[in-house]
């Protein structure tokens, strides 16, 4: 009987195990180090806008003078002595001003940019010309135009100069004139923000749109038409957020040149004076807290009438 010999199988080697990844300290600082980045401007951010801002609404049902240690709740008699008392909601009519004043100046600095994004002479002078009074200091800006709407000053010079002198020389000084007066140094003012916002999105514009148009026979206003305004439809709806926006809280101009006098109240100056001059800190704060929210409604209806949507040319 013959024996068999069984070969032995050589043994299988075991897979070895996957190595396990290893959180190295280059991988732990990339994932924490941007949020380190964040903690500076957050806590800045926090500190100084939203914490003031609560503040402010616990403030604005209380009747604090802005110096006691101490105040007392008053609910919401605040926010309805704003709507009931005429000389602290009517002010807000003199916001109107400013606001024709702001869509003017919307009109004009759309013209500018329409015009100097082409090809003009001297087009980059015009540029620097219409945005220089935009990067002058507002205080310095008050300053000229009260010299320039003194009586004798440089406006009644240039008036007497082409024969028109005997209509206004009160210009600041005649509550049926000052308004007019203060908008349209507004208007000088910021000009530059609005062209220079309307000039960067003409440019952005594809020049063979242009090209092609003028192949079918369209005219200068069609193009404006019907290639520039649906080209720069959100930035138009961005101007007319800061157009109204501006015109609800006018501030600077007025108050530099008038202070608030001969019928030149405005609700912002209103305000001020109200916090700091009469210290009535809690009143002065519903009186921000109500202007905050018309900001937001009048923005959220002008969104609706023109949302954000994607213009497409091609």
């Amino acid at each position: 009987m013959s024996s068999v010999t069984q070969l032995a199988a050589p043994p299988v080697a075991a897979t070895p195990a996957a190595p396990r990844p290893r959180t190295t300290r280059r991988t732990v600082l990339s994932k924490v180090l941007p949020w380190l980045f964040l903690i500076l401007p957050v806590g800045l951010l926090l500190l100084l806008t939203y914490l003031p801002a609560a503040n402010m609404v616990g403030y604005s049902f209380t009747n604090w003078d802005g110096l006691s240690k101490t105040s007392r709740n008053v609910g919401f008699n605040n926010y309805v002595r704003i709507f009931t008392d005429p000389d602290l909601f009517q002010v807000f009519f003199v916001s109107g001003y400013y606001l024709v004043g702001a869509f003017l100046q919307m009109g004009l600095a759309l013209y500018f940019a329409t015009v100097l994004s082409f090809k003009v002479r001297l087009a980059g002078f015009f540029k620097g010309v219409l945005f220089f009074p935009y990067l002058i200091n507002g205080v310095a800006i008050g300053m000229v135009f009260l010299y320039f709407f003194e009586p004798g000053g440089t406006l009644d010079t240039v008036l007497n100069g082409l024969g028109l002198g005997g209509l206004v020389h009160q210009w600041l000084g005649d509550p049926d004139v000052v308004n007019y007066s203060l908008a349209g140094a507004s208007i000088w003012r910021y000009l530059g923000l609005n062209f220079i916002l309307f000039l960067g999105a003409i440019q952005s514009i594809p020049g063979e749109l242009y090209e092609a148009a003028s192949i079918d026979g369209a005219t200068r206003w069609q193009q404006f038409w019907y290639i520039i305004v649906p080209g720069i439809r959100r930035i138009i709806g961005l101007s007319f957020i800061l157009a109204i926006s501006g015109s609800l809280s006018v501030f600077e101009i007025p108050y530099i040149m008038t202070g608030g006098a001969n019928g030149s109240m405005t609700f912002v100056i209103q305000t001020v004076n109200t916090a700091f001059k009469f210290h009535k800190v809690g009143l002065a704060s519903a009186m921000a807290i109500v202007l905050l929210l018309i900001v937001l409604v009048v923005t959220a209806i002008q969104r609706k009438i023109f949302p954000d949507e994607k213009v497409d040319l091609s």
